[in-house]
């Protein structure tokens, strides 16, 4: 079982590529949920700032990095490239701008995976990541893929396994601008 991270957004109601959010803090999260959960390899899509990202990428043998050409185009020809660059019977996908999800969700969501697997995570009923897409169905899904249109018609349209998932996290990606500290407290009597 391969892992796929979607990293290659420019991160426009942010200010900034996801992949160097908090210095690429989430990129290494997302790296590091993948490996821990049981991917063998992982493959990072990059592409807004992807020669900066690529420098934040966690140094590791079993981790990979791709620029996806076309990714402005939006979600759907990142998740294209990366099923392009995928290896084993099936493939974890998940974002990079999930920072906080636990292995145990990508331990219950990949359980058992192979080849004819679809199984996706929901958070009470609502779809979420990761996303397991056995190798059976990398071709087909990669052809109803383009612009931001992503995998959930296919999964949809092909019997997904929706595994719940909200005892173990809340599943909520992070779009908004970045935090700021708030001003600091002026002296007393001031």
């Amino acid at each position: 079982m391969s892992g796929l991270v979607l990293a290659a957004g420019a991160g426009a109601r942010r200010g900034e590529p996801k992949a160097l959010a908090h210095d690429g803090a989430w990129l290494r999260q997302a790296v590091e949920l993948l490996l821990v959960g049981g991917c063998a390899r992982v493959v990072v899509v990059l592409g807004a700032s992807a020669d900066e990202a690529r420098e934040l990428v966690p140094p590791d043998e079993r981790v990979d990095t791709v620029v996806a050409a076309d990714w402005a185009d939006g979600l759907g020809a990142s998740l294209r490239t990366g099923l392009a660059h995928a290896s084993g019977d099936a493939v974890v996908v998940t974002l990079v701008d999930l920072p906080g999800t636990p292995v145990a969700v990508v331990g219950r969501v990949a359980a058992g995976a192979g080849r004819d697997t679809l199984r996706q995570a929901v958070f009470d009923g609502r779809p979420g990541h990761p996303v397991v897409v056995g190798a059976d169905h990398w071709a087909a899904l990669a052809a109803t893929l383009g612009g931001d249109r992503g995998a959930r018609p296919y999964l949809v349209a092909h019997g997904v396994e929706e595994v719940e998932c909200i005892d173990l996290h809340h599943g909520e990606d992070v779009d908004g601008p970045p935090l700021t500290p708030p001003p600091p407290t002026p002296p007393a009597g001031a």
